[in-house]
């Protein structure tokens, strides 16, 4: 065995040690890093201000936000105030024609229509303030124009609500 190669196991061992030891954020398998004195989360309700109001969106949007921090992340829900804070509004639910085709007869027609939901989002984290934003977040879905709102309407919602709890996740707690 070489001379040195007791150094390197010592170093090694040290180098090993004070990464673990020195590190002040925590990571977890959703790629979150949450600081380990941050504990709580609070979600305020987030209430539908769009010209056109789904009557489930401020609901499922708000208990998505929850539901993602519970599932994803060791922070203890709060009814009020907590080390991180979430309030806003929703302020958009728009549908437009996406892609504009000429029909057999001429005329102009949508071939697909998309709908876009905006959130505009207030975070606060108590434990770090350079960490807060007030940013606006926008998803859309996609569908066929040969079937109406009203057949792919819940399903659309399921899934922009998803993608703007990912992405309000990720800005607030996974620094992307």
């Amino acid at each position: 065995m070489p001379k040195h190669s007791g150094k390197f196991l010592l170093t090694t061992l040290l180098v090993s040690i004070l990464m673990v030891t020195g590190c002040s954020i925590s990571y977890t398998f959703t790629g979150a890093s949450i600081a380990p004195d941050v504990k709580t989360v609070f979600v305020d309700y987030f209430p539908n201000r769009a010209r056109v109001v789904n009557p489930t969106l401020s609901n499922t949007f708000t208990e998505g936000l929850k539901d993602k921090f519970v599932n994803q992340t060791s922070l203890t829900l709060n009814n009020s105030q907590g080390d991180l804070e979430f309030s806003g509004e929703i302020t958009g639910y728009d549908i437009r024609p996406l892609s504009i085709q000429q029909s057999n007869d001429g005329r102009d027609v949508a071939s697909q229509n998309r709908l876009t939901v905006t959130v505009k989002v207030k975070f606060v984290n108590n434990k770090n303030h350079d960490q807060d934003f007030n940013s606006t977040f926008s998803a859309y879905y996609d569908w066929d124009s040969t079937r109406n709102l009203s057949d792919v309407e819940d399903a659309a919602v399921q899934d922009i609500t998803e993608q703007l709890v990912d992405d309000i996740f990720n800005r607030s707690v996974a620094n992307w």
